[in-house]
């Protein structure tokens, strides 16, 4: 192959954009995996924030964690409606929701 016969600038443009493109498609791959671990992280690993998700009827303003263990979780919701027991349960690998009490003032 004669290396002289190649126009210098335009194959290190080429180069340039190959680069450049495989970069894209690295960082939007990172981008999007990253998030989608987050979003799972949201859904299952953080009860937290999933008892906002498990029970958006229920217009949840503040929540406190009474107790925890590694499969119960016992919350203390303001809602709408006044204060509610809310306990969580794990069913294999998601969070559930077990009972709903309202409590009196």
């Amino acid at each position: 192959m004669e290396w002289h016969s190649f126009y210098k600038p335009r194959l290190l443009a080429g180069m340039g954009w190959a680069l450049l493109g495989s970069g894209i498609v690295v960082g939007a791959t990172a981008f999007l995996g990253r998030a989608a671990l987050n979003l799972r992280a949201a859904l299952t690993d953080k009860p937290d924030i999933g008892i906002y998700m498990l029970l958006p009827d229920e217009g949840i303003r503040n929540t406190t964690l009474l107790r925890s263990t590694t499969i119960e979780r016992h919350y203390l919701a303001e809602t709408r409606e006044g204060k509610k027991l809310i306990i969580l349960r794990k069913q294999g690998e998601e969070w559930g929701v077990v009972r709903i009490e309202r409590l009196r003032e």
